[in-house]
This record gives structure tokens, C-alpha cells and sequence, in this order.
């Protein structure tokens, strides 16, 4: 062996975010469509936050990814969808991506804290969260990208959480008896949603005792 060839870095095996949920990574995600069936209907909007953790072990939201989808050939969209979300599909500075783009543009910083992190996979936290991973799958296998981070099924869901702390399970009620403000002329946006979204998330764990239930 040369002598002079430093022996390279070991990365560490465990951090202690990926102790926390068994190497999981959570990022909270919300998607805006043009209707309900995620292999009828397009992808409109998408956002994403992956949770961080601070030196107390304590979980805040990251910072926020987005973007707004031009709809896929051959997708559909209900008008009364767009009534609900206020999406206005040609407005001027709306600015969308092709799907493959756009989930690339919301995936890159997942990954990078997944790196962050030294966790092995993203797991997708949401309310509701199976509409908004089926989705985020559908629109994955529609464009072909190939490097999808979340696990294929498996999500942590807000409605679960908020149920068992609060008693709630509409988003908006779930985040003002966590103690946030609602503005109800934001909500339906993917950005807004995601980010009440964590919050929320990080409260409930955050609140979770720290020993494992007897």
C-alpha cells in the first residue's frame, strides 16, 4: 500500500435523524390536480419539505421546493378541481415545468438532505398522504424519471397524527388546535398546504415522548 495514500473518511453510519425513524428521511409533500384519479388526471402543482432536526433532536421544516406542472398529454382536468385550487392554467406568470422537470426540481434537495442525513430513503408525509403519493408515483412512471426517492408505499399521514393529538382530522382544524393561524385564502395551494403540513408534523413528533411507549 502507498504510504502516502490517506485512507479516505469513513462516512458515518447512523446520524441521529435516521435513528429516528429507522433511516427514513420525512418530507412532507403536497400536490395540487385536476382531479382525484392519480392515473386519469394531471399534476398541477407539487411542493415538498424535508424535516430537519437541530442539535436537541428536535424536528423544524426545511426549506420549501415547488413547483407548478404543466399538464401531461393525454391527462385530464375536472374544472371543478381548478374552482377548489384557483389554478389558472394559462396565467402569464405561472411558470410551469414539464412533469420530469418539475420532480426533479423537488427532488434534488430531498436527496441532498437525505445525504444530510445519512438516511437510506425519503418516506412521503402528508394529509391524506396516499392521494399525494400516488400521485407523486403516477406522474414518476408517466415521465420516466428514474431516480424517485420516496418508498414506493409506505407514508407517515397527518390525518392519523392530528386525529390521535388533537381529535382532528380537517387540516385546517388539526393546524389552529396545534396552535397556528389558518388562512383559508391560501389554503389549496401546494406550497401553503405543505408548509401548515409540517408544522404540524413537527409538532406532534416533537411533542412524542422521546422513550418507546411501555
Amino acid at each position: 500500500m502507498n504510504e502516502h495514500v490517506e485512507a479516505a473518511t469513513p462516512r458515518p453510519t447512523f446520524t441521529p435523524m435516521a435513528q429516528r425513524f429507522r433511516g427514513f428521511l420525512p418530507v412532507v409533500v403536497d400536490v395540487e390536480t385536476g382531479g382525484f384519479d392519480c392515473n386519469r388526471h394531471a399534476l398541477l402543482e407539487i411542493a415538498a419539505i424535508p424535516v430537519e432536526m437541530d442539535d436537541n433532536g428536535l424536528l423544524y421544516p426545511g426549506q420549501t421546493a415547488s413547483a407548478h406542472v404543466i399538464p401531461a398529454e393525454g391527462t385530464e382536468i375536472d374544472p371543478k378541481s381548478l374552482e377548489v385550487t384557483g389554478i389558472v392554467l394559462d396565467h402569464p406568470f405561472r411558470l410551469a415545468k414539464p412533469e420530469r422537470e418539475a420532480l426533479e426540481h423537488v427532488f434534488v434537495p430531498v436527496r441532498a438532505a437525505m445525504k444530510k442525513y445519512n438516511c437510506q430513503r425519503a418516506i412521503l408525509v402528508g394529509h391524506n398522504a396516499h392521494f399525494d403519493l400516488n400521485f407523486v408515483n403516477a406522474t414518476v412512471n408517466r415521465s420516466g424519471h428514474k431516480r424517485n426517492p420516496f418508498h414506493p408505499f409506505s407514508v407517515f399521514d397527518t390525518v392519523t397524527l392530528a386525529g390521535v393529538a388533537y381529535g382532528q382530522t380537517v387540516l385546517a382544524r388539526a393546524v389552529q388546535a396545534a396552535g397556528f393561524p389558518w388562512d383559508a385564502s391560501e389554503a389549496h395551494s401546494a406550497v401553503y398546504d405543505t408548509e401548515q403540513t409540517a408544522r404540524l408534523f413537527c409538532k406532534i413528533v416533537n411533542a412524542w415522548p422521546t422513550s418507546p411507549l411501555a
